[in-house]
């Protein structure tokens, strides 16, 4: 799972060092980038939620480049804080929660139970992951470790949003997110106890 982090993060560094170095360059801070991402985000969400689904798939994509910028472009510019990571992540967990929310009301106006319970799952689920997150990090083992974390939540969520034309590929996506967001937050229960079970 730790190598699988690591391709991870390689990856993230491909598509986002570009931009970075032409970020260096302006006045931008790290957490300005932060805020800027989530200010797309909930403009996703506001396209969600009048159901102007492509276009909100489109923004949700470009607000997760953002979600990979702030920090490349703080280690750029040797600007890491403690604070920029809780901020970050703070920010990170209010945009899922504002996409995830916009989906509920679109099922909710069409009287979606079923639906809307998946919408809730998904919440949980990925809440979850970036929980065992935190509470690994706070002990010293890395947390970025199982199959499906935000970045891959992101992608999986905008092309449900833009091909929400073809009947259920929204309810689809959702059910991945579900599904290996649960399945990751297993990885990670299984990665923290081997990592401690030496421990007192």
């Amino acid at each position: 799972m730790a190598g699988l982090a690591g391709a991870r993060k390689a990856i993230s560094n491909c598509v986002a060092q570009p931009v970075v170095n032409l970020l260096v360059r302006t006045p931008l801070t790290p957490n300005l980038v932060s805020w800027l991402g989530f200010w797309i985000t909930l403009g996703a969400a506001a396209l969600i939620g009048t159901n102007h689904l492509l276009a909100a798939g489109i923004v949700v994509l470009a607000a997760g480049l953002f979600d990979m910028l702030d920090g490349a472009l703080a280690r750029a510019t040797n600007r890491v804080t403690r604070f920029g990571g809780v901020l970050d992540s703070t920010l990170d967990r209010l945009s899922e929660a504002a996409l995830l929310l916009a989906i509920l009301v679109i099922f909710v106006r069409e009287r979606q139970v079923g639906e809307s319970i998946l919408v809730g799952l998904a919440m949980i689920s990925s809440f979850t992951v970036s929980y065992l997150r935190s509470r690994m990090e706070a002990m010293g083992i890395d947390g970025n470790v199982g199959l499906f974390t935000r970045p891959e939540r992101v992608i999986i969520l905008a092309l449900g949003l833009m091909l929400s034309q073809f009947q259920y590929v929204l309810v689809v996506a959702l059910s991945i997110i579900t599904f290996f967001s649960f399945l990751t937050a297993g990885q990670r229960l299984f990665y923290a106890w081997y990592k401690t079970r030496n421990s007192p």
